[in-house]
């Protein structure tokens, strides 16, 4: 089985977002309970190929050349999964709560590469 790095992507700016934002109170507390029943499902269902269930993120410190710098991208959170093929596992997060509940945008997946010469 290969591993694959899920990420989920969700910004301010998309119109789920505002849309998420727009909703009262009430009718945003109970899409967020929603939400959380939708993931636990997901992830019970899903629990034989989740290899790390990852947890959501906060803010981006980033480091390069010229040094240490706040920043911000779109990434909300993480989850590893194993599967046969990338597309057995991008199958997992098709419908997931991120997106059909959540105001998220989208999940990425990628494959966990060997490190070369390893």
């Amino acid at each position: 089985m290969k591993k694959f790095l899920a990420v989920y992507l969700g910004s301010e700016s998309g119109s789920a977002y505002e849309k998420w934002e727009a909703l009262d109170e009430v009718t945003r507390s109970k899409r967020e309970e929603a939400g959380m029943t939708g993931w636990m499902k997901w992830g019970e269902e899903n629990a034989k190929s989740i290899v790390d269930n990852g947890s959501p993120l906060g803010t981006t410190i980033r480091i390069n050349a010229k040094g240490i710098s706040d920043t911000k991208n779109q990434i909300c959170a993480y989850t590893i999964v194993q599967a046969e093929s990338h597309e057995a596992a991008a199958k997992f997060f098709v419908n997931h709560p991120h997106f059909m509940i959540f105001p998220g945008d989208s999940v990425e997946v990628m494959e966990c590469l060997p490190i070369p010469g390893m």
